[in-house]
């Protein structure tokens, strides 16, 4: 397992369960992995968007200090929010990974990166770039409310989120 922002593979996601139990949550969306790291974990920072990466593109080119972006794109995947430059712009400004409620495109070469990038799906469709949608607002899916600060720990079994680093 390849070490990201604060050895995640020691924070293990059905460990963190076992641990923590209801002190913490666990997203039940069945996401797919692209990025090189299959684990990583940081602060959550938001985004809620809709077919319109503009705002993805803003934060992913500001430093991340080791933060993980949570993208709320309603589930649609009728166009990706992250591509490749993106995604490669996030890498060097830091960032821990990207979770996204939606697609991605570029999956080849996002495999090659070193970030963490969890999406539903795939689409080579490029999504508008308005900057429409809200950030670090509270954004929800698979059962789980990600608040701006809190903590993403992600890896092969899932995603679980706390209040406070673990």
């Amino acid at each position: 397992m390849t070490e990201t922002t604060d050895s995640p593979s020691n924070h293990a996601t059905a460990d963190l369960i076992d641990a923590h139990g209801s002190e913490i949550d666990s997203c039940h969306t069945q996401f797919r992995q692209f990025g090189r790291h299959r684990s990583f974990c940081g602060p959550v920072r938001t985004v809620r968007c809709h077919e319109d990466n503009g705002l993805v593109k803003e934060i992913l080119n500001s430093a991340g200090h080791g933060a993980v972006l949570v993208v709320d794109g309603g589930g649609s995947v009728r166009s990706a929010l992250l591509g490749d430059l993106i995604a490669a712009a996030a890498v060097d400004n830091g960032w821990s990974g990207v979770v996204i409620h939606g697609a991605v495109r570029d999956s080849a070469t996002l495999e090659t990166l070193d970030l963490g990038v969890k999406a539903l799906g795939t689409n080579p469709r490029k999504s508008d770039k308005d900057g429409a949608g809200r950030v670090d607002v509270p954004v929800t899916f698979g059962g789980v409310t990600f608040n701006p600060g809190q903590w993403l720990y992600s890896d092969e079994d899932g995603i679980v989120v706390s209040a406070t680093q673990l």
